[in-house]
């Protein structure tokens, strides 16, 4: 069974960083890509950063800079370092990973002063 388990969300002021972690069981993660998403409130899904199984990095233009993405293979688990946010970032972030994907079911990250 394939379990995904995202951590580290939280309320950060303008400027501020969080990590968040996606730690996964079922599925290993140094041969899978695996994406963030982040839904904010009224808005659809989208596609904020990826690593490969190769350990390449592919970020959305707005995060480029900003947010780092990156995979622990000993445990199974992959980052997502968010420094300088903006309270455009408030979202819930998700993992996916494998194919058919499996998702995580999401960490809040609100970003206000």
């Amino acid at each position: 069974q394939v379990q995904l388990v995202e951590s580290g969300g939280g309320l950060v002021q303008p400027g501020g960083s969080l990590r968040l972690s996606c730690a996964a069981s079922g599925i290993t993660f140094s041969v899978n890509a695996v994406y963030w998403f982040r839904q904010a409130p009224e808005k659809q899904r989208e596609w904020v950063a990826h690593i490969s199984k190769g350990g390449d990095t592919y970020y959305k233009d707005p995060v480029k800079g900003r947010f780092t993405i990156s995979r622990d293979n000993a445990k199974n688990t992959v980052y997502l370092q968010m420094n300088n946010l903006k309270p455009e970032d408030t979202a819930v972030y998700y993992c996916k990973a494998g194919s058919p994907a499996y998702w995580g079911q999401g960490t809040q990250v609100t970003v206000s002063s």
